[in-house]
């Protein structure tokens, strides 16, 4: 038996569960033009852009990519103001985290972070062998109190995601220095970023200047979500050169592809077009948590490109008659929120259809 040779921490791992292709979806449902609002994607698509690079692009695929994401890395280290020697490229921010994890951490090591948020957290610290401690949350959101209250000599890193998957909730920077304060410079902390372009500019905390003060520091990033690059996997690490350099050394040769890292380049450049995609994020995120407060629901307030929302009851079959109307939103109790439902933002009359059903579902 092949179990006899497999770790109990991989035996008892529960895998990330993926989601069908909407034509299978379909198929099975046995509807048509179904919509996705499940999995926080950008619904206007990549940049125009970022397109072109990938058409200019294609010739070139019978070669390897750059292995170090040289333009990429001189193109993020000039929008950011750090030296490109900070940074870590990956296969969507989840690698980074695999590295990360793979550098620093061993099988005494604990992994702090709150219960409810992004579930690769506690997978990829399984994976590895070590120990993740679940804090819970206040207020939907990161007890920063309490969760210093639980660092001890073996907590290893510290994941806080700001915005916060899959509540949609943020600290501020003075919760966040009051908390460096408490926990001091040891544990290696990570900011996750992932849907930073999407928080209002006086809201954001200055993670960079963190950096600058707290080596042990790293931020993450992706080119997935206001982007809109999720299919090519894209995302990026930025931290002291030190951090980085180990994090480097552990990462494989070409694990960024050719296509992912010139289109990323051209959609960073592309100013007016996340202009767009954000307009049209915050106008229906207003539109989608007015209605569903007129419905009565309780709503969480989000900065980021999804709602989520209470319905006041088990959940499961709002979501299981939403989905039979081709409407694919995410349920929540496999993060203990069992009555909420998360919707992302679509285009303006995805988000039509989606309020119509859930007032029939209801």
């Amino acid at each position: 038996m092949i179990e006899a040779f497999v770790p109990e921490h991989i035996r008892s791992l529960t895998p990330y569960p993926p989601g069908k292709p909407l034509s299978e979806l379909e198929r099975e449902l046995g509807v048509s033009k179904a919509i996705k609002l499940a999995s926080n994607e950008n619904a206007l698509g990549p940049s125009p852009k970022a397109m072109q690079a990938i058409q200019e692009a294609l010739p070139d695929l019978h070669r390897y990519p750059d292995g170090g994401g040289f333009y990429l890395r001189d193109a993020l280290s000039k929008h950011l103001g750090i030296n490109g020697d900070q940074l870590v490229l990956g296969n969507g921010s989840n690698e980074i985290i695999e590295l990360l994890l793979r550098t620093f951490l061993t099988t005494d090591s604990e992994v702090l972070t709150s219960e409810t948020t992004f579930v690769v957290y506690r997978l990829i610290t399984q994976a590895a062998g070590a120990h993740f401690v679940p804090v819970p949350m206040r207020d939907y959101g990161f007890d920063l109190n309490a969760i210093a209250d639980r660092v001890t000599e073996k907590t290893r890193i510290i994941f806080l995601c700001n915005p916060n998957n899959p509540t949609g909730t943020m600290f501020s920077q003075s919760s966040l220095d009051r908390f460096l304060q408490r926990v001091g410079d040891d544990p290696i902390l990570v900011l996750d970023e992932a849907y930073i372009e999407f928080v209002a500019p006086h809201d954001r905390i200055d993670a960079i200047e963190v950096l600058k003060r707290r080596p042990r520091t790293l931020i993450l990033r992706t080119f997935s979500k206001a982007y809109g690059l999720a299919g090519l996997r894209l995302g990026y690490g930025i931290s002291s050169p030190d951090l980085a350099d180990y994090m480097n050394r552990v990462r494989q040769p070409f694990n960024t592809n050719h296509l992912a890292q010139v289109a990323a380049k051209a959609a960073l450049g592309d100013h007016d077009y996340l202009q767009r995609v954000l307009q049209l994020t915050e106008d229906g995120k207003r539109s989608i948590s007015n209605q569903l407060r007129e419905m009565g629901l309780s709503v969480v307030d989000s900065h980021t490109n999804f709602v989520l929302f209470d319905c006041g009851r088990d959940a499961k079959p709002i979501y299981e008659a939403l989905l039979q109307m081709g409407i694919i939103v995410r349920p929540m109790t496999a993060y203990g929120l069992p009555t909420h439902l998360r919707v992302n933002m679509g285009l303006p009359e995805e988000n039509e259809r989606f309020l119509q059903g859930l007032r029939q579902a209801l």
